[in-house]
Formats: structure tokens, sequence, C-alpha cells
């Protein structure tokens, strides 16, 4: 029998000719996208002519052999029915088509499908990690809970018991379950939705390359990304990898912040019984969380039992070993784990906005984690000031429960070299999120004035408009009486109502003539209004902003600007008196010191550092501040070599203290506002003791260990 196939020679039997097969029969002519493909086939044609002629004769040969494989249908001799049910061969024909089509398909897919470079950002997303200055952990922070662990340092015991709930069979397989992919594509196709059986690196890569989108296209693109990446990694590397990306519930993910989430402590810790209640966790921490309800607790149980007896199954646990966890070990309904809260959340909030300005990281790049960020901040200090500023406030409470309530306390200690290494920034950041050591709220009154001296050393004075600047010195002698009016080389200074601007010292106390030096340690106010005015405000204000307050803090430049209008905060008010102590030289405050990211260092700007005055000069500020320190406090200063001065404001609207020992000078304020009414400042009735037994200083005293 004749085959009807293309004849080897490349030529084609003469078709015989139908009743009206001529170009007038109006037969339709190729369409235009059928013609290329019939151009390149005959193409195809001419150049196979010369093999197909060659296997001619072996092309005889083989005939009849094509023929018996042709299939035959409907069947011939059979009726009915019949006719249409494929032999045995037909059936096992067909059987080998589809394999290779389907390996031809899988191949190409195969070749077609890459690792993808970018991971999965959400699913790495780690959190950050603050430590103290000391190298202890404070801190941790970030949207995701997780901490990479390298595979080392989790026990085999953990390890097993996820492979024994997960993928037993893990060390020894491509990547891929093909009974998992199989049944996944029959439920996927026949009854529309999917079903599990992905091997470990099957779900790893769905946790870093994918989405969790449940459709075929999905889960074809994961077996192929698996099959690749489990012959380009080791399996350690992948096990690794899924334990630090999988979901544990409770907000984590990783197998580090599950076991602290869940028992508090570090994986290095768990034991196999505690692993396998983890590793239920992997099928559903929804479902499997046996503190959410009684029916996730039975869940829970019965597969925390059924992961230790696959693991003996496995022998991965010795039945003895097995026989001592009998005990369901029930983890704690609330998480445990490193967290912000109090004074630490103001801490990880400056030592973050530092990190983020000064590493160059955008809030994106910082929000996906892995830092470790290394502050200033030492926790001894912190605890002394914190103890200290809590102390005061109940005593205000029993004092004056009403006023206490309105009372606010901010406290910075900055050392010289710049770096801050305590804060108070109020009582609890979750009940009061603003941050009282880095606030502007109320002006520093007569503890400014020490900028005002410096100002007048390091410049000199003009009594004449024209005239060169007159050399100061700390002997330099100003009328200390009240009331004195104001001068300009003009004459008297007018305000805006007319009236001559005058000076007052507290108490509005006269004190005659008196040295600049002597005015400083006896805190008295007049001379330094005067001597702004013979300085000029304007070097008054650069001189202070080169000290460490911001130009943001100063208000008009009118004669009280020199008593304090300005208003800077208890970091910015101990980081310049810590410019005096550090001979005049100015380190912007900093909050961190090192960042790193999965322990590679990141490059972190140094703070900036600049000449603010002479090294005499600040000297000579230096030595009026300790002479004020114990001119007012006698009993400490006997002991103590320590430099400090207190602040009055108009109105008694607040009251500061600032001292610098041991080359760390430490900020405190005391003042009062209702924040439910206004953000006008109130008088402080009392409520932060006198000049002598002030309650700023005595915060100072206690946090810095003096008396």
């Amino acid at each position: 029998m004749q085959l009807k196939i293309l004849a080897l020679d490349g030529t084609r039997p003469a078709p015989k000719p139908g009743p009206k097969a001529t170009e007038q029969s109006g037969a339709p002519r190729p369409s235009r996208f059928l013609a290329p493909l019939l151009t390149v086939l005959a193409v195809l044609r001419r150049l196979l002519a010369p093999v197909t002629a060659r296997l001619a004769p072996y092309a005889a040969l083989a005939a009849p052999y094509v023929r018996k494989l042709r299939p035959e249908y409907p069947r011939p001799g059979r009726e009915d029915w019949r006719r249409w049910i494929p032999s045995w061969r037909q059936w096992l024909a067909g059987w080998f088509a589809l394999m290779g089509l389907t390996g031809l398909c899988l191949t190409v897919a195969y070749a077609a499908t890459d690792v993808p470079t970018n991971l999965n950002s959400y699913a790495t997303q780690q959190d950050n990690v603050y430590f103290w200055s000391d190298g202890t952990p404070m801190a941790r922070t970030g949207w995701v809970r997780r901490q990479a662990m390298p595979l080392k340092d989790i026990p085999e015991g953990v390890r097993w018991a996820v492979l024994a709930a997960e993928n037993e069979s893990f060390y020894s397989d491509p990547g891929i379950s093909a009974k998992g992919i199989t049944r996944a594509l029959w439920r996927t196709v026949g009854q529309g939705d999917t079903e599990g059986g992905s091997t470990i690196t099957q779900q790893y890569v769905k946790n870093v390359y994918l989405n969790q989108d449940q459709n075929l296209g999905r889960k074809l693109t994961e077996a192929m990304i698996a099959l690749k990446l489990d012959n380009r990694m080791s399996k350690d590397k992948i096990l690794e990898g899924y334990l630090n990306t999988s979901w544990f519930g409770r907000g984590t993910y990783g197998i580090q912040r599950a076991s602290q989430a869940y028992y508090g402590k570090d994986v290095s810790k768990l034991n196999p019984s505690e692993a396998a209640m983890l590793a239920s966790l992997l099928k559903g921490a929804g479902l499997y969380d046996p503190t959410l309800s009684a029916a996730n607790h039975r869940r829970a149980v019965e597969r925390w039992s059924w992961i230790l007896d696959r693991m003996v199954k496995i022998g991965k646990l010795s039945p003895a070993e097995r026989a001592k966890y009998t005990k369901f070990p029930e983890p704690t309904k609330t998480l445990q784990i490193y967290d912000t809260g109090k004074q630490s959340d103001y801490l990880v909030e400056l030592a973050s906005q530092y990190a983020r300005k000064n590493a160059h990281l955008s809030d994106k790049e910082f929000d996906l984690g892995g830092y470790q960020i290394y502050t200033t901040f030492d926790r001894k200090r912190e605890s002394e000031l914190t103890d200290a500023v809590t102390k005061a406030r109940e005593a205000a409470l029993k004092k004056d429960p009403k006023a206490a309530r309105t009372a606010h306390y901010g406290a910075a200690s900055v050392a010289t070299d710049g770096r801050i290494v305590a804060v108070y920034g109020g009582p609890d950041h979750r009940k009061q999120g603003y941050n009282e050591s880095n606030a502007t709220t109320v002006p520093a009154g007569s503890a400014f004035t020490p900028f005002v001296y410096a100002a007048g050393l390091e410049n000199g004075v003009h009594k004449t408009r024209e005239g060169p600047a007159t050399p100061v010195t700390p002997e330099s002698v100003y009328n200390g009486d009240d009331a004195v009016p104001v001068t300009t080389p003009e004459g008297p200074y007018w305000d805006r109502s007319g009236k001559k601007v005058a000076a007052h010292n507290d108490g509005k106390r006269s004190y005659g003539p008196i040295s600049l030096r002597q005015a400083l340690a006896r805190s008295v106010n007049t001379p330094f209004m005067q001597l702004g005015m013979d300085t000029g405000l304007e070097k008054v204000k650069a001189t202070a902003q080169a000290a460490g307050l911001l130009s943001s803090s100063f208000g008009p430049a009118t004669p009280d600007l020199s008593l304090g209008t300005s208003t800077p905060s208890t970091i910015r008010m101990a980081s310049g008196y810590a410019t005096f102590a550090a001979d005049g030289s100015h380190t912007e405050p900093y909050s961190v010191r090192r960042v790193t990211r999965n322990g590679a260092g990141v490059r972190l700007d140094a703070p900036d550092r600049r000449r603010a005055v002479r090294p005499e000069v600040a000297q000579q500020v230096s030595e009026a501040l300790a002479d004020n320190f114990r001119a007012f406090h006698p009993t400490p200063a006997a002991t103590t070599p320590a430099a400090g001065k207190d602040g009055t404001t108009d109105k008694d609207t607040a009251l500061w203290y600032t001292g610098t020992l041991k080359s760390v000078s430490t900020a405190i304020v005391v003042y009062r506002i209702d924040l439910g009414k206004s953000l006008e400042p109130l008088p402080l009735d009392g409520l932060a003791g006198t000049r002598e037994n002030s309650v700023p200083f005595g915060i100072w005293s206690q946090a810095v260990g003096v008396g």
C-alpha cells in the first residue's frame, strides 16, 4: 500500500485534477500569514532533497513497519462503539508521545527560566538591632521581626525537627518533589485549587524569589527555579536560607526570632521538643499557634507529637530521648523579644535618625532591616539619669499633684568629644511621643550668659560704631546694679513703646561695679546684657552657634538675646558647655559610632568638628563656671572638680542646670506646660525649688554622682 507521505526525493506526487481544479475554479489562495510559512517549507524541502534521496532505500525497507504504526481510526474490524476504543498500541503510542512532549516542554522551560537576581525584599527583610556603647543589645525594631542566623548556630535537633515536618528527603532530593507537583497539578486542573507537596527548596524559592499567589504558572516557575538552585547552591545554604525566611506567626520571620517570640531564648538553646513545636507552625501559624484557641492547641499537640515520632523513624532522635518529651512545651502567651519602650524608644529615635542621615540611607533601605546600630549611649549613665528624673517626678507629685501633672523634665549628657551618652526624653515614649531632651520649647534664660561671655572675650567690644574693637578680659568691669539701662554708642536703647530697655538681676539685687568673671560666677545678669550690646548681637549668636546651639533656636537680635531668649534643647545646651570643657573645640553631638549590615561595615559620616573659640577663651569661661559651682554649692565642690551654672527665666517659667564633670556635660531643664490647653509655658510656682537647692541641680548631682 502506498504511503501518502512526502517522497524522500523531495517531490510530491501530482494530484489528479478535480473537475474544477483550475484557476477559474475560484480556489482560495494562501493567506498572507500562511504564504511565508509555505515559502520556508519549500526552501527546506530543496535543502533536504539530497539527504532524503540518500535515505530513500532505507525508507522503503521501513515502510511496512511504518504502516503498522500508522493508527487506523476508527478501528477496522470492530463494530458499534468498540470501533472508537483505541488499541493498546495506540494507548502506548499516545502515552509515549505525551511523555515526550512533556519532557520537551520541561526542557524548554528549564532552559528559559533563570534564577532571579533580585530577592523578594519583604521576605528577606530583617529588623534592626541597637546596641549600648558597651556592645550589649539595647533594642530591636522593624516592620518584620527577623534576624538571620548562620546554620552552624542552629542546633541539628532544630534542623531535623523542621526537616522531619516538611521534607525528610531534603538532602537526597533534586530540589523538587515529582509526587507533590503531580498532586498539585491534578488539584489545580481538576478541582480549581492548589495543594502543597513542595520541598524545602521550593518553599525557599517561593519565600525569597516569588510571591505567594496560588496558581499553576507560579508553581511551574517555582519548580524550575528550585531545580536550578539545587544545582547551584549547597543544601546547607538552602536550608539556612529557608530557616531564616519562613513565617512562624506572631509577626516573626526566621527560626531565631520565632524562638525568642515563643520561648524567650535564642535558637541555640532550643531542645528537640521545643523545635518540634516551632516546626509545626510552618504548616500555618494561624492554625497551630497553641495560644490562640483550644482547637489550635489540639492541632499543635498532635502535630508536635507526630514530628517527634517522625524524627525517631528517620533516625534523628533516639527512642530513649523521645521518651523524655511527653509533655507539650507550652510557649509563652506574649512575645519574648527585645523591644522598645519607655526610655529606650527615645534612644532608638535619636539613633535611627542619625544613622539614616549620616549613613545616607533612604527610609526604604533602612526599613529593609539587617542593620546593627552601635550607639554612644552609656547604659549606666542612662539608668542613673532616668532614676534621678523619676525620683524628682515622684517627689513633685507628692508635693503638688496638680502642678506636677503639667511638669516636664528634659535631660541630656554629652561628652566633650560629641558623644551623647544619656538622655531623658519623657516618662514613656508610648504615652508621650515627643522627646524632651531634643525639644526646643523653653528659653535658656541666664544659662545662656556663658556664650555672651565667650563672645566678648573672643571678639572684644565696640564703644563706638567705627572705632576698633577693644579687648575684653575676665577682669573687665561692668555695672552690676539692677535696672541698669542698656546703651548703644549713640545712647540708651529704646524699645518700640518708647521706653528705655533695662536689665534685671534675680531678686532685683544690685551688685555695683563687678568684673565679668565675678558676674558669671555669681550669676549677675545685667553686665551680660550690656556686654552683648558692646560685642554685637550677631557675634554673640555666631559664637553660641559655633559652640553648638542651632541657629533655628534664636529669636530676633534684641538686647534680651543675651539673657537667653533662645530655646535650645538640653542636648544642644550640654553640647555647648562641653565645647568650653574641650578647650573651645566643638564636635557636633552624635548618637551612633558605627553601623554594620549583617556584619559588613556601612560608611558613616564623621561628626563635624570645628574651632568655636580660642583655647584660652574656653579656659576662662570654664574657670568662671567652676567659680559658680563653688559659690552656690560649696559642699560638693569641696571634693568635686565640677563646673556649671543654673539658668533662670523671665516670669519663672523654666529652671535649668548645666554642669560639666569628667569631660561630660549634663543639662537639665524643668518647666510647666499644659499641653491640653496651649503651648504657653506656665509659672513653676516653686515646683523646681530654689537656686541654692533647685530640682535641676538635684537631678544633675544624683545623675553624675555628686554629693
